[in-house]
């Protein structure tokens, strides 16, 4: 391949159904809609058309990346959040050309600590999944090492008892009252995330947005304790969470109940599985609502400045 008939773009995508359908013939366990690539590159809550690259081989798209970055409990972190090669292309330093000039671009605006694709607020997946054997190759090739690992659950919503009355009954006795939230309501969650939970902001709020909203919340007397919320990232999906509760009512039995409020939503809505992504309480899920194990993602960070402290979420 002649270096001078590749060339890399920088800036959204001219047309979102091209490189969707190509993204999906490149990737082997993923599929991405038009809709939902939008949402992970322009409506990214920081978007950043500068760290938008594509690469043309003889004007036909043979690679695409995606970065952003993330200023995270005072940390400056760069994410590689979307990328693909071309399946006849690969191993001709497409990748390598494109993560490169990422890597400068991320570098220049402020980044010490580059991630691939567990990106907080907006995200497609939370790591590598290690079945891609040439990305997590390549990975190590460009630096990167792994230092965590997350989960995906799934949980099969057609067989599920979702019925929540009568243990909100018995929390009513106890002053605890558990609904759907109203567009009112948005303020008060948004300050009970403000104090433990900023991260989630952006998802709480793309919920916000369904009519009705896709949030449930759970009070004690009048003050806003605990939430749920789907439909929050990868909309359409049929994705769970976030989901919180203050220390004031945990060991109740609300988390639960939110839980499969929300699980009943997407049955509603025609889904016949809930995905449960970046798991902690592995137990917690498939105990509630028989949620088994999916998918393993491998979280790699690549440091890219020696003074850089490095953290890990």
């Amino acid at each position: 391949m002649g270096p001078e008939k590749m060339f890399i773009l920088t800036g959204w995508p001219k047309d979102y159904n091209i490189v969707a359908a190509s993204l999906n013939q490149w990737w082997k366990f993923d599929n991405i809609s038009p809709g939902l690539l939008h949402e992970k590159l322009e409506g990214d809550p920081m978007a950043d058309p500068e760290l938008c690259f594509s690469a043309f081989y003889e004007g036909e798209l043979v690679g695409l990346l995606f970065a952003v970055r993330r200023d995270i409990r005072e940390q400056a972190l760069g994410y590689v959040k979307l990328m693909g090669v071309h399946r006849g292309w690969r191993r001709k330093g497409i990748g390598t050309a494109l993560y490169q000039q990422a890597e400068k671009a991320l570098a220049a605006k402020g980044a010490g600590v580059i991630r691939l694709y567990d990106v907080p607020l907006n995200y497609f997946m939370p790591g590598i999944d290690p079945r891609y054997t040439p990305a997590l190759c390549f990975a190590w090739k460009m630096g990167f090492l792994q230092f965590g690992e997350a989960v995906n659950m799934v949980s099969d919503l057609i067989p599920l008892d979702l019925d929540t009355s009568s243990e909100e009954k018995n929390l009513e006795k106890q002053r605890i009252t558990i609904r759907r939230a109203d567009p009112e309501d948005k303020p008060a969650l948004l300050e009970l995330l403000s104090a433990d939970w900023q991260l989630w902001i952006h998802e709480v709020e793309m919920a916000f947005r369904d009519d009705p909203p896709s949030v449930h919340i759970a009070f004690t007397g009048n003050i806003l304790r605990a939430f749920s919320v789907h439909n929050g990232n990868n909309k359409g999906t049929g994705w769970f969470g976030p989901m919180g509760t203050h220390t004031a009512l945990r060991g109740k039995g609300v988390g639960s109940i939110l839980l499969k409020r929300c699980l009943e939503d997407m049955r509603q809505q025609g889904h016949q599985r809930a995905i449960i992504p970046w798991v902690a309480p592995i137990a917690f899920y498939a105990h509630h609502v028989n949620a088994r194990i999916d998918r393993v993602f491998w979280r790699m960070e690549k440091v890219l400045k020696t003074n850089i402290t490095k953290w890990s979420q």
